[in-house]
């Protein structure tokens, strides 16, 4: 038989036959569409946020276990989201060698970036941080510290009065309030100042504990005006304040800071993620005694438009 008979057979195989293709190739059509609609939602990230990040319109911190690298606290005492954002709208970038260095608002920031927004509630302009605001009036425990900063401008160094700071830290025992297990119920050590005539804003606190990771620290975030940071708006900059080791220890010797001891002991500022390049001009002087307290002080210089 030559091969002219096969063709005739294929072709003449009968009604079943060409259903019967037909509708294969149809499955292969319906097979090949889905998988392209999957590579192009995996392209397009799916729609699903990654997991341990709040969802837009969170009012209230998940509480994790995981921890940044960069500024995350130890299990047990703060767990949040990874990452966090530089805070509020968006943070002015500078490459001005002037002015105080960029750095992360960390996990915990409650500036409306990752989580809560505690820029927005009424009683958050404060001197005195110390003690929640609202519901809530639990004063953190610890040695008293006064942290002054000078914010001025990068260029003249000449001071900015009006401008404002948001300023928030971990308490005595590494927790960050609105985060961390036990303490998502407070707001205590977080509050927001304008800046004086000679610029100069000043917090009454505690100083903060040493978590797993971390030199001890303060963050805080510079605004054009009270009313740009109450309303969450664009930040000047974000940096952090870092603490003499000799205070540190002097302080952590006292009861209720047991932990830090050892946290301390594991860190330095070489190792830290954030002061590991160069802490000179966010160190804070710092005077004192345990007994009435400690003052610290910190210029800060900021690019201005």
């Amino acid at each position: 038989m030559d091969d002219h008979h096969h063709d005739d057979d294929r072709l003449d195989r009968g009604l079943a036959f060409d259903v019967g293709t037909l509708m294969a190739r149809r499955r292969a059509l319906v097979l090949f569409a889905g998988a392209g609609a999957g590579v192009a939602l995996a392209a397009c990230g799916g729609g699903r946020e990654p997991e341990g990040t709040p969802s837009s319109s969170s009012t209230t911190a998940s509480t994790t276990s995981t921890t940044s690298p960069a500024d995350g606290p130890p299990e047990g005492a703060g767990g949040g989201p990874p990452g966090g954002g530089m805070g509020g709208a968006e943070t002015a970038s500078s490459d001005d060698p002037n002015a105080i260095p960029n750095e992360t608002a960390g996990p915990y920031p409650a500036d409306g970036s990752n989580g809560p927004d505690v820029l927005l509630e009424s009683g958050i302009a404060r001197s005195d941080i110390t003690a929640s605001f609202g519901s809530s009036t639990t004063v953190a425990e610890g040695v008293p510290l006064t942290i002054a900063l000078t914010v001025t401008d990068s260029t003249t160094s000449d001071p900015l009065p009006g401008h404002a700071v948001y300023l928030w830290h971990c308490d005595r025992e590494g927790r960050y309030s609105m985060y961390s297990e036990g303490v998502e119920g407070e707001n205590y050590l977080r509050g927001v100042q304008e800046a004086d005539a000679d610029g100069v804003v000043t917090f009454t606190s505690v100083v903060p504990g040493c978590y797993a990771g971390r030199w001890p620290h303060v963050h805080f975030e510079v605004y054009e005006s009270l009313a740009v940071a109450t309303a969450s708006g664009d930040i000047v900059a974000t940096s952090q304040l870092a603490l003499p080791q000799d205070v540190c220890e002097t302080v952590y010797a006292t009861e209720g800071y047991e932990q830090s001891v050892e946290n301390l002991s594991q860190v330095s500022l070489e190792s830290d993620g954030i002061f590991s390049d160069g802490s000179d001009t966010q160190m804070a002087a710092t005077t004192g005694s345990v007994g009435p307290g400690y003052t610290a002080t910190l210029t800060v210089p900021v690019t201005t438009p």
